[in-house]
């Protein structure tokens, strides 16, 4: 054997590798838990209410003056 067959097994075994990632990741057990992740960022935004938006004005006027 020489480096050449060790190479080409290697680059076989990376190849068979890769394709299982692959299909790993695209699988439909994973398709749930894809949908879940992808709403992260939507669900950390939290409606303004009229507390929150009067607190965000006064931290608005403060930077003004400090300015």
């Amino acid at each position: 054997m020489d480096i050449n067959d060790l190479r080409s097994t290697f680059t076989v075994l990376s190849f068979l590798v890769f394709i299982g990632i692959v299909w790993w990741a695209y699988s439909d057990r994973r398709k749930t838990d894809y949908d879940e992740a992808a709403r992260l960022p939507l669900d950390d935004d939290k409606p303004l209410t009229p507390d929150t938006t009067t607190a965000v004005q006064g931290n608005e006027k403060q930077e003004k003056k400090t300015s």
